[in-house]
């Protein structure tokens, strides 16, 4: 019934869009898509991709350590607060510890704090704001 892929960017780009740029004029593609060290996980539903996550080699210069940086953490609407989020977390964190990754960070949205609290991600630093879509916090979490 669930299962957790490695997916494609376009596949990454296709949720992205449709969640966190709904109403937003800009590009749901990140650089960093088509690296060779960038991973996209997606979560299906019954055959259904609902739930996306990026991760890239990109270190936060005030953090340490081999780091990834997650990006683009979409699941649809009617999916949300039903714990998938968390299943695609958990499994990610296993692929990171393959990859050598002592650290993941995030630029998480402020509406999106507890969500990343819940899976033991810590703040760092103060809110920003990045124009068009709001506050948002740096999180990290080291990956034992």
């Amino acid at each position: 019934m669930i299962r957790i892929n490695f997916i494609t960017p376009e596949e990454a780009v296709n949720i992205r869009k449709i969640v966190l740029r709904k109403n937003i004029e800009l590009p749901s593609e990140f650089k960093g898509d088509h690296d060779q060290d960038t991973f996209h996980l997606g979560l299906f539903y019954i055959e259904q991709l609902v739930c996306v996550v990026s991760f890239m080699k990109n270190n936060h210069p005030d953090l340490k350590g081999n780091q990834y940086q997650l990006r683009g953490m979409a699941t649809l609407e009617e999916f949300q607060k039903k714990g998938l989020g968390k299943l695609l977390i958990e499994h990610s964190e296993k692929i990171l510890q393959e990859r050598n990754a002592g650290l993941v960070w995030c630029n998480a949205r402020v509406k999106a704090l507890n969500f990343y609290k819940k899976q033991g991600f810590l703040i760092y630093g103060k809110q920003f704001e990045i124009p068009l879509i709001g506050g948002h916090y740096v999180m990290y979490k080291p990956i034992l």
